[in-house]
This record gives structure tokens, C-alpha cells and sequence, in this order.
């Protein structure tokens, strides 16, 4: 009996004995006096004044039987109201909720997506997943005082305790291999950003990502994933796990040739000439570049500097005049075809192939004369400009204009001209050297001696062992005196002719020799 059915009992009884005492009934001329009848009420009263404290005794003894139970129960066991984890773990023994809490965390997979293919999934047997408990179940156990089990009957208490687990991960890295997207035929290499030259411009058509798996980056993703209880991965978001392109559309050196590329589209180089100019412009230089069918930029700068090579040499072949016969104007009225190798203007090819390839990378608009290895004095008709000397070895005279003017003329003695090996040859030269006084030498004979061995004041050579010097063993000069006593091609001058054009020769100065 509980407490409650005690108290109830004992105000029950005291209600009775509040009422008046039950009429008794006895034969005719028997009469009990109120005394008598009291003391047979008093006498009933004591008796169950005992009952009641009896039972009540009896009552405590059960509950507190009951109690002590109860807190054995709980002391091994985790009390009423206890969840974990969400799991109800209500009068389990560690073990067991222990065992509840790994169902539970056994229970796992893990979906992987990845590029272009339909997801994927691993699941926790095929790995070994199991749980790994670190004592928080029995650190709340032993928190739970068993003489306090009834606090369970009013309250919920909820706990989460972490859910290590281990798996295989060998097991891990032949579940990575046998991924549809590590398969062979699902390799998809990225491709390279490039320029392309697209509507008549230059542009970055960006790189594709492909679906080249990378097995050790895949393995990494999924082995953290696992570890964190992560439900899915996708693989196509985690870095590294996909082979990237080496060049994307935020590479530096893309970016650069693209910026090269839009140089050379905006790039004008005009060459001047004299009066004459020749450009090249971008459009030009747009077709030194080589696209595949994509319009992918080939990126091949030795063809382009080949382009550049061949169009210096175009230009060189137009207007250089070092080594091509051109026409003259004679003093005496006539135009002769002279030949010329030591005079006139000649570009200097590989100098201005590096100097014009500089330029269009520069993208800027630039006007300058070529770089040349040899210059004349004007552009035109006549290199030779309004300064040079002329030398008439059919009529054996010699002229030396400056600014258009002669400032010097003398009759010549030239070579022999029935000697093939001492005729003074026809040609276009210029002075390299001046020297007075000075030892002209002939070639050397068979003894090593040389041929001849002469004394003169003045020598200006303009070809080789040629040049103008005095010659005061000639007889005369002019006339037909070269056809019998002819030098061994230098131009033979008066002495004082020879004194005279050394003052004023110039180096550098065209020398023109014809018949």
C-alpha cells in the first residue's frame, strides 16, 4: 500500500468514528446502558488503530524495498530519459548502448560523384567502417548516481559523444580504383587555353577541365571525407583531384601572348627610303602567325622570325645597291652601267631582322631607315649623290665633284691596258686609306722578292693594292699613253695633281671607274 492509500485509509477510519455508534438491537426488557455500549466502541476502536499501523509499516518497507531495487537496477544501467546521440538508450548497460551507437555508425556510405558520370556509391562493409568508442558512454554512466534513478521518470537528457570510426584503407584505395571515373576509357585529358584570332581579333578561348583522374589526389579527397562522416563528395569540386590544364585563360604567359599578339595586330613599321616608304602593317603581319583548323595560335616564333628573315631580304633586294649594276651620267654626256661591291647601300640583314621583330612586339607605330651595313650617299636614280669622283679610263681624266661642282679634274695614266693583269678595272669603290709618303710593292716573284719596288709622295688605295699616287717617270699624262706605258692598275697623276687631290680627298668618298 502506498502512502497515499495509508493516509486515505486513516481518514476514512476517522470520519467513522465521527458518526454516531450503530443501534443494537436486543430482546424486550433488555436494556445496555450508554457506558457499557461506549466501552465495547472503545474496545473495537484499539484493535484497528493496530491494523492501520501495521499495514503502514508494511507499505514502507515495500517502497523502500522497491527504491533499493530500482538503485541496483540503475547501477550498472543508464537511466530512463537517457538519449545519445539521439538514440534512446534508456535502461541499456554500456555494452549495449554501446552496440546501438555502433549499429548505428556502421550503417554509413558515402555517395562520390564525379565528372560526367552518374554518381557512385562506397559503402562502410566494403571498407571495414566500424566504430571505435573512446569511453564517453561509460564517462555518463558514471555520472548517473543510482540512488537518484527516479530523476529519469521526469526528465529527458540527451548526449553526444563523437563516433570515431576505422576502416581498411586498402580496402579505401581498391574501392578509388574501381570507380567508374578511374577507368580508362572515362580519361578525358584538359585542354590548354589559347589565342585564337576570331572576327579580326585576337582572343583567350579558355581551357577545358577534361576528367583526367589523379588516383592519390582522389584517394586523399575521399579518405578526409570519410573521416569527417561525410555523407557525399563530389570530385569534380575538390582540388587536385582532376588533372588541370597547364595553361588556363588567368595564365601569365597566355596573357602575355595574348597582349603579343594584339602588338602585333596594332604594330606599323614604315621604312624610309629617300622619297620612297614601304609599311608594314599588322594585317601583314597577322599572316606570319600560324592557326590550326581551331584557330589555335601555333606557337612557333622560329616561323615568324623565318617571316621576318624573309621580309628584310624582300626589301634588301629592292633597294639595296651594293653589288648591282646600276646607270651613270658622265661628265662627257653619256650614261654608262657601272657594277659596284665596295659602294652603295646595303642593309644589314640579321641586324634588321632582331630590330624589326623588336619593333612589332612593341605594338607601336614607328617610320626609320633600315639598319644598314653600308651606306651611299643618296637614295635614287644615282647613290652616288652630287659627291664623288669620277675617273673616264676611255678618255684617261679624272673628275672630283663635291656638291655638284668639280672641284678637282686631271689627265690619268691608268693600267696597261693590253695586259689583262695590269688594265685598271671599271667599278664603283670608295677610299679607305691615305699615306705620304709611302713604298708601293709589286706582287712577289718566285724568289719572294717583289716585282717592283717604288718610292712615291702621296697614295690613296680605293681597291686593293689601286689607288691614285704620283708618278714622276711618266713621261705624260692622257692620251693614249696608258695603251703602251701603262701602270699596274693604279691611276698615275701629276705630281702636283697627286699633292692636290690628297688635300681635299675625302674617305668613304664613291670612285667610279669606267670605260
Amino acid at each position: 500500500m502506498s502512502n497515499k492509500e495509508s493516509a486515505e485509509s486513516t481518514q476514512t477510519e476517522n470520519r467513522k468514528s465521527a458518526r454516531p455508534g450503530k443501534i443494537v438491537y436486543v430482546d424486550s426488557g433488555a436494556v445496555v446502558s450508554y457506558s457499557e455500549a461506549a466501552e465495547a466502541y472503545n474496545k473495537k476502536k484499539g484493535k484497528g488503530t493496530k491494523i492501520f499501523g501495521l499495514s503502514a509499516a508494511i507499505a514502507a518497507t515495500a517502497v523502500m524495498t522497491a527504491y533499493g531495487v530500482f538503485a541496483y537496477y540503475y547501477s550498472n544501467r543508464l537511466f530512463s530519459g537517457t538519449f545519445i546521440n539521439g538514440i534512446d538508450c534508456s535502461g541499456m548497460t554500456v555494452y549495449e548502448a554501446e552496440q546501438a551507437i555502433a549499429e548505428n555508425v556502421e550503417d554509413y556510405s558515402i555517395q562520390v560523384s564525379s565528372r560526367n558520370l552518374d554518381p557512385e556509391t562506397i559503402e562502410g562493409s566494403a571498407i571495414n567502417y566500424r566504430y571505435a568508442s573512446e569511453g564517453e558512454v561509460l564517462k555518463i554512466k558514471k555520472k548517473q548516481n543510482p540512488a537518484a534513478w527516479f530523476t529519469g521518470l521526469f526528465k529527458k537528457v540527451s548526449y553526444d559523444v563523437s563516433t570515431r570510426a576505422t576502416y581498411d584503407k586498402k580496402l579505401l584505395e581498391e574501392q578509388v580504383k574501381s570507380l567508374a571515373a578511374a577507368q580508362e576509357e572515362n580519361q578525358v585529358e584538359p585542354e590548354n587555353a589559347y589565342v585564337a584570332y576570331r572576327d579580326n581579333q585576337f582572343e583567350i578561348v579558355p581551357e577545358t577541365e577534361g576528367a583526367e583522374l589523379l588516383l592519390k589526389e582522389a584517394y586523399k579527397a575521399l579518405n578526409t571525407a570519410i573521416s569527417n562522416e561525410d555523407p557525399s563528395i563530389d570530385l569534380g569540386s575538390e582540388p587536385g583531384v582532376y588533372a588541370d590544364a597547364d595553361l588556363t585563360s588567368e595564365s601569365p604567359e597566355l596573357i602575355e601572348t595574348l597582349d603579343a599578339c594584339n602588338n602585333l595586330a596594332n604594330s606599323s613599321i614604315t621604312y624610309t627610303f629617300g622619297d620612297q616608304r614601304v609599311t608594314l602593317d599588322g594585317k601583314t603581319i597577322q599572316k606570319w602567325l600560324h592557326f590550326d583548323d581551331r584557330g589555335q595560335l601555333i606557337d612557333n616564333d622560329g616561323s615568324f622570325q623565318e617571316k621576318a628573315r624573309e621580309y628584310v631580304a624582300a626589301i634588301a633586294g629592292q633597294f639595296d645597291t651594293v653589288g648591282t649594276e646600276r646607270s651613270f651620267d658622265t661628265t662627257d654626256g653619256r650614261t654608262v652601267y657601272v657594277y659596284g661591291s665596295a659602294y652603295g647601300w646595303q642593309i644589314d640583314q640579321a641586324e634588321e631582322t632582331s630590330r624589326l621583330i623588336e619593333d612589332i612586339r612593341s605594338g607601336e607605330k614607328i617610320t626609320r631607315e633600315p639598319v644598314y651595313s653600308m651606306t651611299a650617299n643618296s637614295h635614287g636614280y644615282n647613290d652616288f649623290g652630287d659627291h664623288y669622283i669620277e675617273v673616264d679610263l676611255g678618255t684617261q681624266h679624272m673628275y672630283y665633284y663635291q656638291n655638284g661642282q668639280i672641284v678637282f679634274d686631271s689627265d690619268i695614266v691608268s693600267g696597261l691596258a693590253g695586259d689583262p693583269g695590269r688594265a685598271t678595272p671599271s667599278g664603283v669603290y670608295t677610299l679607305y686609306s691615305k699615306q705620304s709618303p709611302a713604298v708601293l710593292r709589286g706582287q712577289l716573284n718566285e724568289y719572294g722578292e717583289p716585282e717592283y719596288e717604288t718610292n712615291v709622295s702621296f697614295w690613296m688605295p680605293f681597291n686593293g693594292g689601286i689607288g691614285f699616287h704620283d708618278a714622276t717617270w711618266q713621261d705624260y699624262f692622257g692620251g693614249d699613253r696608258f695603251l703602251y706605258a701603262g701602270s699596274h692598275g693604279c691611276i698615275n697623276l701629276p705630281y702636283s695633281s697627286a699633292s692636290a687631290l690628297y688635300s681635299i680627298i675625302e674617305y668613304g668618298v664613291p670612285i667610279i671607274c669606267f670605260y
